[in-house]
């Protein structure tokens, strides 16, 4: 048994039959955007979770000035 209940008999057919209707090229293209996109979102999810410095020293300096007041 292969995937989901799918033989490696079918799963070949299958291959063949997207081969011959894109091309090996043009599979590679969809493989490579994929892929960069996958990366892109992976970058925004890693970007999102660490605060970014700039907003760590405007922090800090706006805690400054605030205690500067008191």
């Amino acid at each position: 048994m292969g995937i989901g209940g799918i033989g490696i008999g079918p799963l070949l057919v299958i291959l063949l039959i997207v081969v011959l209707l894109f091309g090996t090229k043009k599979l590679k293209g969809m493989g490579s955007d994929l892929g960069g996109a996958l990366k892109g979102f992976k970058k925004a999810i890693g970007e999102e979770e660490k605060p970014k410095e700039t907003d760590v020293a405007e922090a800090v300096e706006q805690k400054e000035k605030d205690e500067s007041k008191s």
